[in-house]
């Protein structure tokens, strides 16, 4: 966006930050006079040294606590059903959720229908339901989604095998984030790369969407720079506490910015990706994500020239198009560096299904962001290269 058309900025989250930064629970929880808590925690961080001090901070305040661990990789609504039992047994007033992109979904989803009813898939679009969800506290285990402050959830509705979007600016943040490098420090390599370039994709899409803005473009390139400085140590060392801090604070910039912005080609290609295989949804996006920045560099060279500056490249003396295409280059060596699979057949895609693929990316309708319109052949051709 280069005038000044109308457009807007909105979290609701309140965020919190720092080290130790997971001990304000307890506070926000004696605070607001809450009795009855439902935690839902990822399953692989159960027993771990965060999640039994947290649990010890919230028995300790004498409120009735319930937990709740059922929650897959890529989460389904059988994974809400099954959470919504506990939470109508216990009747809660506010959920924690400790865990990464998934868990904070199931989170957010068991939140929505504990206060409007029905199934989560009644939610599925865009602000298609008008009572608050219940209070949410998110302490977010990987730097990638930001689900903790973005207006989304994705939740597999596992009749249709499809990903259902449910989308609302105002109610689908969580209340509180509590963004804490001692959270992440324990994430797997492999996570780490997944969700890092996640986060990546999420600032690079919203600041090349079509409904950019000041306030997003200052989150997004801040978010792009961070992470550009900070994913690679994080990588190589989970426990590198100020890595790990900006890793998050970058992840939750970029999810700030994209519930405005919208994402683009590389999000859509991989939520089509993801209905049709189990594949990681940061590992779709970071095997898709140097061929839609080559597909969509002529739409907004420019914004590729301040992306290449952003990410630590000496652009000084070049065209706005040799400058732009430096980005390109450094996209391809993030993913290099950090041994992306470089195609969609080295995940277990298979070329008879690149076709239907292609059609499901088209039917996604992301062309309402992404800068370069994207034909269903369009899409075909950018799957078929990234094959």
């Amino acid at each position: 966006m280069t005038d000044a058309s109308l457009s807007k900025s909105h979290c609701p989250t309140r965020v919190e930050f720092g080290r130790q930064a997971w001990t304000r629970v307890a506070e926000i929880v004696q605070k607001n006079n809450w009795s009855k808590v439902l935690l839902l925690t990822d399953p692989g961080l159960k027993g771990s040294r965060l999640h039994r001090s947290l649990v010890s901070s919230l028995k300790n305040l004498g409120i009735e606590l319930e937990e709740f661990d059922g929650i897959d990789p890529e989460p389904t609504d059988k994974n809400v059903v099954s959470a919504m039992r506990v939470s109508s047994a216990l009747s809660p007033q506010v959920l924690v959720v400790l865990g990464g992109g998934s868990a904070i979904d199931v989170a957010k989803a068991v939140a929505i229908v504990a206060t409007n009813g029905g199934e989560i898939s009644d939610y599925e679009g865009i602000d298609t339901f008008d009572v608050p969800p219940l209070p949410l506290i998110a302490i977010p285990t990987t730097a990638g989604t930001g689900s903790e402050v973005s207006g989304a959830a994705v939740i597999t509705d596992t009749l249709r095998n499809s990903k259902m979007a449910i989308r609302h600016a105002h109610y689908g943040p969580a209340t509180y984030a509590i963004l804490d490098p001692e959270a992440i420090s324990t994430t797997p390599q492999h996570v780490a790369i997944h969700s890092g370039i996640d986060a990546f994709v999420h600032a690079f899409e919203s600041y090349l969407s079509k409904l950019a803005n000041p306030f997003t473009d200052a989150q997004n390139l801040h978010a792009i720079r961070l992470i550009s400085d900070n994913l690679r140590p994080y990588v190589a060392n989970r426990e590198n506490q100020d890595a790990a801090f900006n890793m998050l604070c970058a992840s939750s910039m970029a999810a700030m910015s994209f519930g405005t912005t919208g994402t683009g080609n590389v999000h859509c290609m991989a939520m089509a990706l993801g209905s049709k295989y189990p594949i990681p949804h940061g590992l779709a996006n970071a095997v898709c994500l140097p061929h839609v920045a080559e597909f969509n560099f002529i739409a907004t060279p420019q914004r590729f020239a301040i992306l290449a500056a952003t990410m630590g490249i000496d652009t000084r003396g070049l065209s706005t198009l040799d400058a732009g295409r430096k980005a390109i280059t450094a996209i391809k060596e993030l993913c290099d560096d950090l041994n992306v699979p470089p195609r969609l057949r080295d995940v277990g895609v298979e070329e008879k299904d690149l076709p239907e693929i292609s059609e499901k990316c088209f039917l996604l309708d992301y062309n309402r962001w992404n800068p370069r319109w994207t034909t269903e052949k369009d899409f075909l051709t950018l799957l078929q290269k990234a094959y």
